[in-house]
């Protein structure tokens, strides 16, 4: 399992309380880095407007997960990520450029009940 430097940052968002438990929840899983290499894919996900310019952090979360050939992507971003719709978009984009698309799923559905 791991996070990406960006779940950090939106990790320690908001409420102080909420912060100390996120981060607490994550505490000693692996961290991605987000490289240029990622932002580049991301962009291209702009680019082809397959995600929207507003939700390049969810661009990004796609592109760190690709980079790092991630068997699955978990969310509860169900708008820009975990979405069936762009879902067939993102992967033959990833494709294009070279990587494989992570599964993407909500916790409920890689985990079950």
């Amino acid at each position: 399992m791991y996070v990406s430097e960006l779940v950090i940052q939106e990790c320690k968002g908001g409420d102080p309380l909420a912060i100390k438990d996120r981060m607490e929840a994550i505490k000693g899983i692996s961290i991605l880095k987000v490289t240029k290499e990622a932002e580049v894919i991301a962009g291209s996900l702009l680019i082809k407007k397959i995600i929207p310019k507003k939700a390049f952090a969810d661009a990004i979360h796609i592109a760190v997960a690709a980079e790092n050939e991630c068997d699955y992507l978990m969310t509860w971003n169900c708008r820009h990520i975990a979405n069936a719709e762009i879902y067939f978009h993102v992967r033959e984009l990833l494709s294009s450029e070279g990587f494989q698309c992570p599964i993407i799923c909500t916790p409920t559905e890689l985990m079950g009940e």
